[in-house]
């Protein structure tokens, strides 16, 4: 008996220690996202020009003259730079994916916040599309599905595993819609796209945060920290990944033009 309660209170021990160390990796997870956050916005905002122009009247007659741009953003959008900044994010995803085994966590962490700046500049172009009120107005609304979607997904009980396949098939699907709709524009197909767009990554949301969750329960006990950390890295990177998706699509959905 003396030796079942001993094996018991040990067990305990353990499994407070285990919800210590989530608890800190979960925090470490979503700060290094908010960070990410901070620096695309911060980004977008420097190339776009809004940052360097505080009067409303000056800032509608550059609009108007297609000068509201600082010269690295002019040299971007006036350029086939363009497009190497638009296809830059996907490249940094599948080079940072491959090589992160061979990183050290701190060096993922700077790799990352270079993705965040890199992405910041590659979506700089919705402060001239839309207006501030309206991407205000959505970064709030994406920011509170994300924070309720985030939570359930971390409290839920139930194994949403088995969405991985679907929603990364959903993923697929999207991006193929999205090439056809650049070359053959359709109105109808631009809405459907958005829309599945938005639950697809609502549903990653979730997902990602509790395969965030479970993979550091599975791991803990081997006390890596250097792998656990770079592990919180790509945890962020994820859910940054999901935030950012579901507030582009929100955007078109619901975003007030220029």
């Amino acid at each position: 008996m003396a030796d079942y309660q001993t094996v018991r209170a040990g067990a305990g021990v353990r499994t407070a220690e285990i919800d210590k160390g989530l608890r800190a990796h979960m925090n470490k997870v979503y700060g290094t996202m908010s960070v990410g956050m901070l620096i695309t916005f911060a980004a977008a905002w420097a190339i776009s020009g809004l940052a360097v122009t505080t009067d409303p009247s000056q800032a509608a007659a550059q609009m108007q003259n297609g000068t509201l741009l600082t010269g690295l953003g002019s040299a971007i959008y006036a350029s086939p730079l363009r497009w190497v900044i638009m296809l830059a994010p996907l490249a940094f995803v599948f080079g940072f994916s491959a090589m992160i085994n061979r990183m050290s966590a701190a060096t993922a962490q700077l790799v990352f916040y270079a993705f965040a700046l890199t992405m910041g500049v590659s979506i700089s172009s919705i402060f001239l599309v839309f207006t501030g009120y309206s991407i205000i107005q959505v970064f709030l609304i994406t920011s509170i599905a994300f924070a309720g979607l985030s939570l359930w997904g971390y409290t839920t009980q139930k194994d949403i595993s088995g969405w991985g396949s679907f929603l990364i098939m959903g993923v697929i699907g999207l991006i193929g819609a999205m090439i056809v709709n650049l070359i053959w524009p359709m109105p109808g197909l631009s809405l459907a796209i958005s829309i599945i767009g938005v639950l697809i990554f609502a549903g990653l949301t979730a997902y990602d945060t509790q395969n965030i969750k479970n993979t550091y329960i599975a791991h803990a006990a081997q006390g890596d920290q250097e792998w656990l950390g770079k592990a919180a890295i790509m945890g962020a990177l994820s859910l940054y990944l999901d935030f950012i998706n579901m507030f582009m699509f929100l955007l078109q959905l619901m975003g007030g033009r220029e």
